[in-house]
């Protein structure tokens, strides 16, 4: 009898935790209708927002700061690789995840769940990387969900398996996707400074946070011009990982530990419903899905993010 009482509350407990993620929308009322979502792979935190002279951030410091917010207590607390990095802000959820485009996510992803509820083509939701294994984003081991609501990809030089490319082809290739499709749900990752980094190219790792700064501003720049994109969109540039402190192991040529410099990351956010300050509180990765989830009003019943709702005007 006890055996089985001790069963029945293993059972609920579970059932419990199972549950209590599967959040419903909240009621806020959102004026975005669109997410863009941009990656930088791999920078510590230290050569970009927490460097005060913010040298290598120009634009994103000078142009973009005063309108959308900056996060200082921003972290990946999960694994600190890049396959891992994308799934918890895709899927809500921290997995320990193959690095090499060798797995899926273990759960679907808010493009899953945006091209079903919403019923669009595939192209209402994009995935736009330098990195082809990033490919493995657009699929799931979920069997519910296998070769089901898959959206675009335009990932690595031919998908998954083809091996990277230059940065300047993967935001040429998001402009053009952009402006053509005008899709409401994308995400966009460029390699560097990562790639640098991992190849102890100091001077490359600097080079590389200086040009996505500049592709970012000019991203941004379009979807406030944009008719179909101005004031309609939430616009948010993270990092999937930073990288080891100096001292810690072999510094900044590797990251995939706990140290600050691997956890503590960037986000900036802009849209119509987001303050424009600095926000000190404390968030992590896989809450980007429960708001990306939040305002396109769909449930994640996976993700064990939070609504990031120190951002939001009300």
């Amino acid at each position: 009898m006890k055996l089985n009482y001790y069963f029945l509350i293993l059972i609920l407990g579970c059932f419990s935790c199972s549950q209590k993620h599967a959040k419903p929308p909240t009621s806020f009322n959102y004026k975005a209708t669109k997410v863009i979502i941009i990656v930088v792979d791999g920078p510590r935190y230290s050569e970009t927002w927490g460097d005060t002279s913010h040298q290598y951030i120009p634009h994103m410091a000078q142009d973009m700061a005063k309108e959308g917010a900056i996060f200082t207590h921003f972290y990946n607390n999960g694994f600190t690789y890049t396959n891992s990095g994308h799934t918890a802000i895709t899927t809500g959820h921290n997995q320990q995840i193959n690095n090499s485009g060798k797995e899926y996510p273990k759960y679907p992803s808010f493009f899953h769940y945006y091209l079903k509820k919403s019923g669009k083509e595939r192209n209402a939701a994009w995935l736009i990387t330098s990195k082809d294994k990033l490919e493995i984003l657009a699929y799931t081991k979920d069997p519910e969900w296998t070769d089901k609501y898959i959206p675009s990809t335009n990932c690595g030089k031919n998908g998954l398996g083809s091996g990277y490319r230059d940065d300047l082809v993967t935001f040429n290739k998001a402009v053009e996707i952009l402006k053509n499709d005008h899709p409401d749900l994308v995400l966009i990752n460029f390699k560097e400074p990562d790639a640098s980094g991992h190849v102890e190219d100091w001077q490359g790792y600097l080079k590389g946070i200086q040009d996505t700064d500049s592709y970012v501003w000019q991203l941004w720049n379009l979807i406030k011009s944009d008719s179909i994109y101005k004031d309609q969109t939430a616009f948010f540039v993270t990092n999937d990982h930073g990288r080891h402190l100096d001292g810690v192991k072999s510094g900044y040529t590797a990251h995939g530990c706990s140290c600050d410099g691997c956890r503590h990351i960037n986000l900036y956010a802009y849209g119509p419903d987001f303050k424009k300050k600095i926000i000190q509180e404390t968030y992590a990765l896989q809450d980007i899905s429960a708001l990306v989830a939040d305002i396109l009003k769909l449930e994640m019943p996976h993700s064990r993010g939070k609504v990031i709702e120190a951002l939001l005007v009300k």
